[in-house]
């Protein structure tokens, strides 16, 4: 699917409004988060999963404090 989005005024922000095709793909309703998330071929956007958002929660500070170990493992 391509859907052309126009950027539209949203108080002080800017904002853009996804037609109904898409939010039905992405399963997601009015007052539902989504993350917007850089990827190589552009942007990629998903809907916001606490499960997820906390497992990776758990990876960054695993990933922090055992630094080093995760470099010799690399190897």
């Amino acid at each position: 699917m391509n859907a052309k989005l126009k950027i539209i005024q949203v108080g002080n922000s800017l904002g853009v409004t996804l037609p109904k095709e898409a939010l039905s793909a992405l399963k997601v309703e009015k007052g539902d988060t989504l993350i917007l998330t850089q990827a190589p071929d552009g942007f990629r956007l998903t809907p916001y999963d606490p499960d997820t958002a906390k497992q990776l929660e758990i990876v960054r500070a695993v990933m922090k404090k055992r630094r080093n170990a995760l470099r010799v493992l690399a190897k």
